[in-house]
Formats: structure tokens, C-alpha cells, sequence
């Protein structure tokens, strides 16, 4: 009987040890994933313009013969000259894409996408906002007066 209650007490210190061993794994893992959370993202700048323009270029270069298209490229050139010539700013649409979850995680990244936009956006420029959410956690955003 005294070698039963030996053994209950060894096996009652080894789980109680393997379950103070694990307990200090997760936390340290836990607290791992914390901190690669907390890391700089990186911003996304993409010019639609040049896309755009490369959309038709192709289309042109495949729709119009040699002879037109070469003199709508003389002509393109003489209006990109011009342009330069006038010194005005031009006007920019900004477009930012926001996919949110249930749980409002990606506000933070939002919000300094926003201020990073503010100080590059001068009063004619135009901000255009693509908010799509699941719904769920919505009023959490804070950005229902925005």
C-alpha cells in the first residue's frame, strides 16, 4: 500500500510539472505573437494612371494600323509637352482600400494610412475611401462621423 501512495504522489508531481512547463511555453509563445503585431506595415502606392494608360496604349497598338498610330503618338507627345509647359498642380484622387472584420482589428492600420495620406494631400486632392466590413463590431470602428 505504501508503494501505491508513492507512486500517486510521484504522478501527482510529474503532471504538476509538465503542466507548469507547458503553461510557460504558451505564455512565452503568446507573448511572441504580441510583439510581431507591433511591427511597422508598409504602405501600397500603386499609380492608376500609368495603368490605365498602359491599358490603352495596348488597345490602340492593336486596333490601329502603323501610319495612325504613329501620328497619334506625335500627337500625344506634343500634348505631354504642353502640359509640362503648365506648371499648374494637377488635382489627385487618393484611394484607399479598408476590408474590416468582426472584430475591428485593421482600424489602427486605417488610421495611419489616413494621417500618412494627410500629409502628402493638399486641399484640391480628393480621398476616396473603399470601407467594405462583415458587419459585426461596426460602431467599434469610431469612424461613423468620418
Amino acid at each position: 500500500m505504501d508503494f501505491v501512495v508513492d507512486y500517486a504522489s510521484f504522478l501527482a508531481k510529474t503532471v504538476t510539472l509538465v503542466i507548469a512547463i507547458v503553461v510557460v511555453l504558451v505564455a512565452i509563445a503568446s507573448m511572441r505573437g504580441k510583439g510581431r503585431r507591433k511591427t511597422a506595415g508598409q504602405l501600397q502606392v500603386t499609380r492608376l494612371n500609368d495603368f490605365y494608360k498602359g491599358l490603352r496604349e495596348r488597345l490602340e497598338q492593336s486596333l490601329l494600323d502603323k501610319e495612325r498610330l504613329k501620328t497619334l503618338r506625335k500627337e500625344q507627345g506634343k500634348a505631354l509637352k504642353k502640359e509640362k509647359k503648365q506648371a499648374e498642380p494637377k488635382s489627385r484622387v487618393y484611394v484607399l482600400d479598408f476590408d474590416g472584420d468582426i472584430k475591428a482589428s485593421a482600424t489602427e492600420s486605417m488610421r495611419h494610412e489616413i494621417t500618412a495620406l494627410l500629409t502628402l494631400a493638399t486641399d484640391k486632392d480628393e480621398v476616396v475611401l473603399r470601407l467594405e466590413s462583415g458587419g459585426g463590431m461596426v460602431h467599434s470602428y469610431g469612424l461613423a462621423s468620418s
